[in-house]
């Protein structure tokens, strides 16, 4: 990496923290939140929802599922942000209305929280929670064969992590199972947070920390992906989203990555399968090119 990508190593701990806390950016985080309940429990009400699945043995091993109309339809899967300690499948169900009237189906994964669980345990997790709906694709009504993972902040880190060479092996996969990804507000170095608040329950170490990091890791076969991030968000944020496109790129990934005006760290996520936003279309058009011709 560049001297400018290393700057970060020579600030004050105060400076790091607040670069990587994205609730500086707006006047207070609560009203989002909240939308993403309410936009979850309207989307329970309004849809088909298959709830609490369970995709493992421990009870936070579950997931959420709403069938689209077809039966070969795409699956987009969701991974929700909150640093791998905050929040649940149970506020991350607002993109399930857009994908469903597109077409697609949707499944929101909940994964185990730090402390109880490391970031390595929590990216097995996802992982094996993606390799059970692979597996009941046909049950579920879905064409495994175009399955998109898609996260927010460190659920876009753990979307990522799926990218990785080789991690098809070891839940039974084949390389080619995951079709593509989108990737929003993510943080994909790691190492920044070690010392942090932010590390506290995570516990991570230089080595670790490297060692989960998408950034630094051999990549896969290429897929095409989206990689988005608001406009008002840490200059940190942003750099490690740009840097991750640019790592992807020159792997030949196909990658459309961009910024988007007027929106934040909290708010860009309702627009991931909305027809009528940049995002939106980027990821409907994204999933439409792998449709049976």
């Amino acid at each position: 990496m560049s001297e400018k990508d290393q700057a970060w190593r020579k600030w004050p701990l105060a400076r790091i923290e607040k670069e990587y806390s994205p609730s500086t950016c707006v006047p207070a985080i609560e009203p989002f939140l909240e939308q993403w309940v309410i936009r979850s429990r309207n989307a329970e009400q309004l849809l088909t929802c298959w709830k609490d699945l369970h995709w493992g043995k421990n009870p936070d091993e579950t997931l959420d599922f709403f069938p689209a109309a077809s039966s070969d339809a795409a699956l987009l899967v969701f991974i929700h942000g909150g640093y791998w300690q905050e929040h649940s499948k149970d506020e991350s169900l607002f993109a399930a209305p857009d994908s469903v009237a597109n077409g697609v189906a949707f499944a929101a994964i909940n994964y185990t929280l730090a402390p109880k669980a490391g970031v390595e345990k929590i990216v097995d997790q996802c992982r094996r929670a993606v390799a059970w709906l692979y597996e009941r694709a046909e049950e579920l009504g879905f064409d495994r064969g175009r399955i998109y993972v898609s996260g927010n902040s460190a659920g876009a880190h753990l979307a990522a992590m799926m990218l990785v060479k080789g991690w098809q092996k070891t839940v039974g996969l084949a390389e080619d199972a995951i079709a593509g990804a989108v990737l929003l507000s993510g943080i994909y170095d790691l190492e920044p947070l070690v010392g942090t608040y932010i590390d506290a329950p995570l516990h991570l170490t230089s080595s670790t920390a490297v060692g989960l990091s998408p950034i630094y890791l051999p990549l896969g076969r290429p897929v095409p992906l989206v990689v988005a991030w608001g406009e008002n968000e840490t200059s940190e944020f942003k750099r490690q989203s740009r840097n991750y496109a640019s790592r992807l790129e020159a792997a030949a990934f196909p990658v459309s990555a961009f910024e988007i005006p007027g929106l934040n760290h909290f708010d860009i996520v309702f627009d991931l399968a909305d027809r009528a936003t940049v995002l939106g279309r980027a990821t409907l058009e994204l999933i439409a090119g792998s449709a049976p011709k």
